[in-house]
């Protein structure tokens, strides 16, 4: 497919329809390791493909409990870790890339010739020689990264939508890879799938975390909001000006018809400064992405995880970061705000 003068491999529904993934793997017993972000969304999106899943978990803990109030019964369809695997004949190793590293001498041993280990995330593998997650050479080694977050495709796809994602094979050992890996993608909700490598996925994958999708977001967006605050601004106004009309009036124009639609249908004020403005921001925002991207590429921001998720503490200390963000002003203001919508009152 062309995207802008440039060709990608890119596989829709329409090329391989739900019908001819569930016959690729109409023999496969597909285990969900790990019911955290992305097990919930892709394993019950699976399963109400009518594909033959079932789920591997810690037993006695908030995410096994979570897994039977979504239908999932111990003993048939949800197990330990360790029988999960033993069971499968496909492996979504989807625990967070924290404790996929800590839980992998576990699985290592069930991974005999012929199975299939699964990604959403390329971290562990591409970071291997700091994870220690080295797949044994007999087995399929693939990945299919939603675009979005686990919520976000069982959302979608209970609405009869799909989220795109992106697909990869590191190792094929059976001559399946291809059409495992695809089948999958299909399986789990995918609009459609676009091919990258697990390094590109994670490289892209850190860098838009801590960019535009929610690092760079949250800063340039507190930063608007102090300005307008310390010039004499209501919170609401605050508020209003830089989130809200943002996230509920903009944003949705532009995901369905680009930025250009969204400039040609303002204010031609607003066109004005828009068109300005951006050259401004993008040159001092750029520098800052190429250091990000840096880096990411150098391995510092998996080992700085790697070394901050080990931590005893890291829940604490993570906990009072998350609550030190929610009770800042432009978050409480928020919070007043979406109380005050019309859909909630």
């Amino acid at each position: 497919m062309n995207f802008g003068g440039v060709v990608e491999n890119v596989v829709t529904r329409d090329e391989f329809p739900l019908e001819k993934a569930r016959d690729v793997l109409k023999n496969e017993t597909i285990a969900v390791i790990g019911y955290g972000v992305q097990g919930p969304g892709q394993s019950l999106n699976l399963r109400d493909n009518g594909f033959n899943v079932i789920v591997g978990q810690r037993k006695g803990g908030k995410t096994w409990d979570k897994a039977v109030a979504d239908g999932w019964v111990p003993g048939e369809t949800l197990f330990e870790i360790e029988e999960a695997c033993e069971k499968a004949t496909i492996v979504q190793y989807l625990l967070s890339d924290a404790a996929q590293i800590q839980v992998w001498p576990r699985i290592r041993p069930y991974l005999t010739s012929g199975k299939a280990l699964y990604f959403s995330h390329g971290f562990g593998i591409t970071y291997k020689e700091r994870t220690n997650i080295i797949p044994p050479a007999g087995v399929d080694v693939i990945l299919v990264a939603p675009k979005g977050s686990g919520t976000s495709l069982r959302r979608m796809f209970l609405q009869g939508r799909g989220l795109n994602s992106s697909f990869a094979i590191y190792q094929d050992a059976t001559g399946r890879a291809w059409e495992r890996v695809i089948a999958l993608g299909i399986g789990v909700g995918s609009g459609y799938l676009f091919e990258t490598t697990f390094k590109k996925e994670v490289y892209s994958d850190l860098t838009g975390e801590r960019g535009t999708l929610m690092g760079a977001i949250q800063g340039l967006l507190l930063a608007q909001y102090e300005v307008l605050r310390d010039n004499g601004h209501s919170p609401s106004e605050a508020f209003n000006e830089t989130v809200e009309e943002l996230t509920q009036s903009l944003m949705p124009l532009f995901a369905e018809n680009g930025m250009d639609w969204m400039y040609a249908n303002c204010s031609t004020t607003a066109q004005r400064g828009a068109l300005d403005w951006m050259i401004p921001f993008h040159d001092a925002a750029k520098p800052v992405f190429e250091k990000l991207y840096k880096e990411v590429a150098a391995g510092n921001e998996a080992q700085r995880s790697i070394d901050t998720n080990s931590k005893p503490d890291y829940r604490e200390k993570l906990e009072e970061e998350l609550n030190a963000l929610r009770e800042s002003e432009m978050w409480r203001a928020g919070a007043v705000v979406r109380k005050l919508r019309p859909e909630n009152n």
